[in-house]
């Protein structure tokens, strides 16, 4: 390419804490069926009121700190931001400057280390809505050729963290793997739902073309509600200031939005510069001493790095695998607790099954059928039905061959719908799969009898006449002859 893309991130989050960042209100995400419910005269900055900061978002931000080798300051304080728009109840939001709560992090993606100037807190503001002409609101109908908006305070106030990258992205593919892996840290330490469909975290992107190691103008995208949406975002960028580049078109440095309908970005205004929003620090708020809450923080749990390399190493499953199961942590919980009922019941199972065979059983069977099953019937996997004890005992007996495998979709379709212990629905339908030399030689014989012009092919040496006749044991039996034990079997007599 002759140019470059030079791309770095600004990521909002909003904390899931019981109560806002300032004030006692409940921190309901702005996501209130009701507007201006959960409100008081801190959120909405009425005049006499003093804020106090919510300790335990401060915590929750020096967590994900630590996750992204960030620096923690022993001092950092909190700033008034100065802008004047109807969804800033104050005239002004309470955030982090000169001094905040983290800085100089990392995070690495496909080797490479994407650096992480500063992670800082401050508040979220209010919401905008803006009524459809002769739309129904809940006291009435707004008047015909109404033009006006509405502002709901709900989310004003919410703890908000603020994460800026360095400009060291230079693809769309990198930023999308950059914020995804990103929210899998934020599920991992239950900082955040991060749902980016909710508003819970917003991705702003900062991108210009460098051409021969000279940087270009830089370009702020907002608006991007989804990973694809950055992706794509970033994408149609780059072809942009290309084109204009090309053209000899000069690049402004603004702020467009995304249309995710036109699948393009728009002009909404020029960039303010740090020094519009005229900065001071915060006069009702103490400075705050990042040693002291750091004695109050447990150590951090396992994260999403640490937990891939140790199931490669401790399982031995394919990195694919590995992901779904690290993406969907639930899910790599639940296998890791049916693998420790497996791995007690290897040691003295007989016949010897070895563990690393019950392992990629249990993977396969998780994340193909039972996330195929849960799909059909519209469930989440936070509603399984199938306790980890009776998954293993289904793992141990089609491991066994209790079941064929037919069979076995049937015993995890039920167990999926009532939770019911797999060895009682085989007994109750009948499903376990028939190995009795005895019993099958009947049957064999009876299909032979019927079947002599396959016989006569098999024995010309046609193969799949054989194929033909095991189909037709399976028919007789109903699906519960054993396959394996059957052709030999049927060889014999044919031989």
């Amino acid at each position: 390419m002759k140019y470059e893309p030079v791309i770095g991130m600004e990521v909002h989050v909003e904390l899931k804490t019981k109560t806002k960042m300032f004030c006692g209100c409940e921190n309901g995400f702005g996501l209130e069926k009701e507007p201006n419910i959960h409100i008081c005269p801190v959120c909405t900055g009425q005049p006499g009121t003093l804020p106090v900061a919510n300790i335990e978002a401060i915590k929750k931000v020096i967590q994900v700190a630590q996750a992204l080798n960030c620096k923690i300051p022993e001092f950092s304080k909190f700033d008034r931001k100065n802008y004047f728009y109807p969804d800033l109840p104050k005239g002004y939001q309470i955030s982090q400057y000169d001094k905040p709560l983290s800085e100089s992090g990392f995070l690495e993606i496909n080797g490479s280390k994407i650096r992480i100037t500063r992670i800082h807190l401050e508040e979220d503001t209010g919401k905008l809505i803006h009524p459809v002409k002769n739309s129904v609101i809940s006291n009435g109908v707004h008047p015909s050729g109404a033009d006006y908006s509405l502002v709901d305070y709900n989310r004003a106030g919410v703890p908000l963290m603020e994460l800026v990258t360095e400009p060291d992205i230079h693809s769309a593919l990198e930023a999308k793997k950059f914020c995804q892996e990103l929210q899998l840290i934020l599920r991992y330490l239950d900082v955040s739902g991060a749902d980016m469909e909710k508003g819970q975290m917003r991705c702003e992107v900062n991108i210009s073309l460098s051409q021969d190691g000279k940087l270009g103008t830089k370009v702020e995208i907002k608006n991007l509600n989804s990973f694809r949406a950055v992706e794509r975002g970033i994408d149609y960028e780059i072809k942009r200031q290309g084109e204009a580049l090309e053209s000899g078109e000069k690049i402004i440095q603004e702020t467009r939005g995304w249309d995710d309908v036109k699948q393009i970005t728009v002009s909404q205004r020029t960039k303010e510069e740090a020094h519009d929003y005229r900065y001071f620090p915060e006069p009702d708020l103490p400075p705050l001493h990042s040693a002291e809450v750091l004695k109050e923080i447990l150590a951090l749990p396992e994260l999403p790095q640490e937990r891939r390399k140790r199931f490669g190493e401790e399982y031995k499953l394919p990195a694919d695998d590995i992901d779904v199961l690290v993406i969907k942590k639930e899910m790599g919980d639940y296998f890791e607790c049916v693998v420790s009922e497996l791995k007690s019941w290897a040691e003295v199972s007989e016949p010897k099954i070895e563990a690393e065979k019950l392992i990629k059983l249990t993977a396969n069977y998780l994340i193909t059928e039972i996330q195929k099953l849960l799909s059909q019937s519209n469930e989440v996997f936070q509603n399984l039905k199938i306790t980890p004890e009776n998954f293993a005992e289904f793992i141990k007996l089609t491991a066994q061959g209790v079941v064929s495998s037919s069979g076995a979709q049937m015993v995890l379709k039920e167990m999926l719908e009532t939770g019911a212990d797999p060895t009682h629905i085989i007994e109750e339908r009948q499903l376990a799969q028939l190995s009795d030399e005895t019993e099958l030689e009947q049957t064999i014989a009876e299909v032979i009898s019927q079947n002599q012009g396959p016989v006569e092919d098999f024995k010309k040496g046609k193969e799949k006449a054989l194929q033909f006749l095991i189909g037709k044991i399976m028919a007789a039996t109903k699906g519960r002859a054993n396959p394996q034990i059957a052709e030999e079997i049927l060889k014999k007599r044919l031989q």
